[in-house]
């Protein structure tokens, strides 16, 4: 009995030592979560203040990039890069958006025009009112523009990438002069403010719209076959076929010989391809506003006289005017407005 009350004690020691460990340990970790929970706290707050932090960021950008584009109507190299990547309107045609960077770039090629030329008289005027006419002509060319490719959309007409490249070869020699791409480019540049991108996606734009004028113009078709049956009963007499026709076709002639290379629709580029006398079926000029018939009068090796007819397509002008008129397009910048404020 004396011998077992020393071991109940000495275990109750033990215990008590074992739990006095214990209760160190908890009190250490207790002081630890002080510092530790505070500090999962204060990231949380850190996250949340970085995303309000960037969403405002984001939102003053929008807003920022809304006032420079559509209030103040900055032209410049940053809100055209920005229009380039994100493809806000500037205006909408019978609920298709016209982008903001096909007007820029046309209104800023027209500019650049203008400086050139400007630059070359040596004169100092403000040009204000100017500028705001080519500002205008931009944007209605874009929104002309912009109903073609709808109306393409439509009647399922495309241009190839091919057409687009061969086009602007046949502009680089352009003037009879065949430049280099590299020299091309230049002119472009320097004189209009362009880059290749920018002047095939002009090119693209301008097919499209010569494609639907064709494809929607059936009066103009219809007039083309009367022109080739009045050329045969009439023995190739262009001057007889625009009598009997009037009003629907026009007649044109050099007067005498001019360059092969003329910018005329393609007119003297087939000229020098027919034989003296010969005259040409029909075919599309190269603006892509009509078709061209021609008879050679007299050549050399680099110049050559024509007489040609032309019938003019009408119907792709009269469907953009009823657009206009019926009020289907919506303009969310005002050019008016800066006209009156100068």
């Amino acid at each position: 009995m004396k011998l077992s009350i020393p071991l109940k004690r000495a275990d109750k020691d033990r215990k008590t030592e074992r739990e006095k460990v214990e209760e160190r340990r908890e009190e250490v970790l207790s002081r630890g979560r002080k510092f530790k929970y505070p500090l999962q706290y204060a990231k949380h707050r850190l996250v949340i203040n970085t995303v309000i932090i960037a969403v405002v960021g984001v939102v003053l950008l929008v807003v920022a990039g809304w006032a420079a584009l559509y209030k103040f109507q900055d032209m410049g190299d940053i809100m055209y890069r920005i229009s380039l990547v994100l493809p806000v309107p500037v205006a909408k045609v019978d609920g298709k958006n016209v982008r903001f960077s096909d007007y820029l770039m046309t209104a800023r090629s027209s500019l650049t025009t203008l400086d050139v030329q400007s630059a070359f008289d040596g004169r100092e005027e403000d040009y204000g009112a100017i500028e705001n006419g080519y500002k205008r002509q931009a944007l209605t060319q874009a929104e002309e523009l912009t109903y073609a490719l709808k109306l393409g959309e439509e009647l399922g007409v495309t241009v190839s990438d091919d057409e687009v490249t061969v086009a602007f070869d046949e502009h680089r020699k352009v003037g009879g002069a065949d430049r280099s791409e590299e020299s091309f480019l230049k002119v472009l540049n320097v004189n209009f403010g362009l880059s290749k991108d920018e002047y095939k996606r002009m090119l693209y734009l301008s097919l499209m719209r010569s494609k639907v004028a064709q494809a929607v113009d059936k009066e103009a078709e219809a007039t083309a076959k009367k022109v080739e049956q009045a050329l045969r009963e009439n023995n190739g007499d262009f001057q007889k076929v625009k009598e009997a026709l009037g009003d629907k076709v026009e007649f044109m002639t050099t007067g005498g010989l001019i360059d092969n290379k003329n910018v005329d629709g393609g007119r003297s580029g087939k000229a020098m391809t027919l034989n003296v006398g010969e005259m040409s079926g029909r075919f599309l000029s190269t603006n892509g506003d009509g078709y061209y018939f021609v008879k050679t009068i007299e050549k050399s090796e680099t110049q050559v006289s024509y007489v040609s007819l032309y019938v003019r397509f009408t119907e792709f002008a009269k469907k953009f005017e009823e657009v206009q008129t019926a009020g289907l397009i919506k303009e969310y910048i005002d050019i008016k407005e800066l006209d009156s404020e100068e």
